[in-house]
């Protein structure tokens, strides 16, 4: 879109049911490497893209580039790439407020919607404004509207901040050496770490409304793991309450980093409710 070229990993049958995967910051598309397999074993058509600013996708410079409305098109236009009208679409983090906006902006192009420790978008800013607690754990947010500052930490310690960090909010040996080496790369890329911090930027300065108003009519789930360094349970909570069906299963014993964490039970609960096996329970809540 825009000259904008994503790229995404694929699997499964070309004829199966699409489920677009979408990762979060600092991640790219291997931050869904425990459910690519498993969900294309299970028949459905995986798309899994690095989105942009990310890894191997274009990166334009402007931070108005990055406002929610336009990186929802981008995923309307990947839908539209695998010629079809409607395809699931699971988020984590970043991915997950995409995910979010794509069931306020386009409802008509998801058939479902899975999000995994990312805010609806009104429920964040509703949230931060009348706690302390998360306001406090939003710091990074802000820190991000330094101009160049993130840039400089990158540099300055070979993109250590960032594997650190995702070292330090997750369960222990959650990110191998081996993975964060990986990592490491995508955020070596040109432009990468601009990009990437450039979600941030757009988050303040360019807030879109959504057209229909804020609540989600799209059938959801939201998996959170408790143990989210960045959000508070609060926020599962007031993003639930702005959905017409949803099931909320909570992960006692996780992190932000869920799929990677607990990917069997993950993929359990995808596979079941992208497979159309139960619907959703109007106001449901859940213990995995």
């Amino acid at each position: 879109m825009g000259g904008v070229r994503l790229r995404a990993v694929t699997a499964g049958p070309r004829d199966g049911p699409p489920v677009v995967l979408l990762h979060g910051f600092p991640d790219y598309w291997r931050g869904w490497r425990h459910q690519i397999g498993p969900l294309a074993a299970a028949g459905f058509r995986v798309i899994a893209p690095d989105q942009r600013g990310y890894n191997l996708s274009s990166k334009p410079p402007r931070v108005k580039d990055y406002a929610l409305d336009i990186l929802g098109r981008d995923i309307v236009a990947v839908i539209d790439a695998l010629g079809v009208g409607r395809a699931a679409v699971v988020g984590h983090d970043w991915g997950g407020i995409v995910a979010w906006w794509l069931g306020l902006a386009h409802p008509d192009r998801v058939s479902r919607l899975v999000v995994s420790n990312a805010p609806h978008p009104r429920a964040w800013q509703d949230v931060v404004e009348g706690k302390f607690e998360q306001l406090a754990r939003s710091w990074y947010v802000f820190a991000a509207q330094v101009p160049g500052l993130p840039e400089a930490v990158a540099r300055a310690t070979g993109h250590g901040f960032l594997s650190q960090a995702m070292r330090r909010t997750a369960r222990p040996g959650t990110f191998t050496e081996r993975d964060l080496a990986r990592y490491r790369r995508a955020w070596a890329r040109p432009g990468a770490v601009t990009g990437m911090v450039n979600w941030y930027r757009a988050l303040v300065r360019h807030r879109p409304e959504p057209p229909a108003g804020w609540r989600v009519r799209v059938p959801t789930l939201l998996l959170w793991g408790v143990r989210d360094a960045f959000l508070t349970p609060a926020i599962a909570d007031a993003s639930a309450a702005l959905c017409d069906a949803v099931e909320v299963v909570r992960f006692p014993h996780a992190t932000h980093w869920l799929p990677v964490e607990e990917p069997a039970r993950v993929n359990e609960r995808l596979v079941g409710f992208l497979g159309g096996e139960a619907p959703p329970r109007p106001a449901g809540t859940g213990i995995a």
